[in-house]
């Protein structure tokens, strides 16, 4: 019995030692469990990704149980959440809405909670860039004389510069 039960145990990790063969990605391993971990910042490396665990479980005869995959993103689910927060309380508790009010009280309270860590987790879909975005909007907007031009106008008047380009630039920085 003994030896049977160490020969079942072998085969098992055999069979779980050579999944990784063929993915670039990490693999965490745990008896039965296996995490994929990797960092996507392009959808076109997501769909890298995609075809190659289609490949490996087409190779290895496997099929993955689509209820327990998870995709984790990291950061909040809504990164603006804070941001919007205390932009509200700005604008509330703030009577002047003069350009050298608001504007300080912005970059110095507000768009910390935009750029937080972007270089590490930066928004990979549109709908999260615009969610980012839409907070700088309601910002500029607050400023007196400035509510009636477009968003773009408002940026070049202020001498600001969208939060995408500002992230792009940090991604240049970072990397030079």
């Amino acid at each position: 019995m003994a030896r049977r039960d160490s020969l079942l145990q072998r085969n098992t990790y055999t069979f779980i030692n050579d999944m990784d063969s063929g993915i670039k990605c990490t693999l965490s391993k745990f008896a039965d469990d296996t995490t994929l971990s990797v960092a996507v910042d392009t959808h076109e490396g997501r769909d890298v990704i995609q075809r190659d665990l289609e490949k490996w479980a087409h190779v290895n005869l496997m099929r993955f149980n689509t209820a327990k995959c998870k995709v984790v993103h990291l950061g909040r689910g809504n990164p603006a959440q804070k941001a919007n927060h205390i932009l509200g309380c700005i604008k509330r508790r703030v009577a002047s809405r003069m350009r050298e009010v608001i504007l300080p009280l912005y970059s110095a309270l507000v768009r910390p909670h935009l750029e937080y860590c972007v270089q590490l987790w930066s928004a990979q879909y549109r709908k999260d860039m615009d969610l980012l975005e839409q907070v700088q909007r309601r910002a500029t907007k607050m400023i007196k004389g400035l509510e009636h031009f477009s968003y773009e106008e408002r940026l070049g008047e202020l001498g600001l510069f969208s939060l995408e380009k500002r992230r792009l630039q940090g991604d240049f920085i970072a990397a030079f």
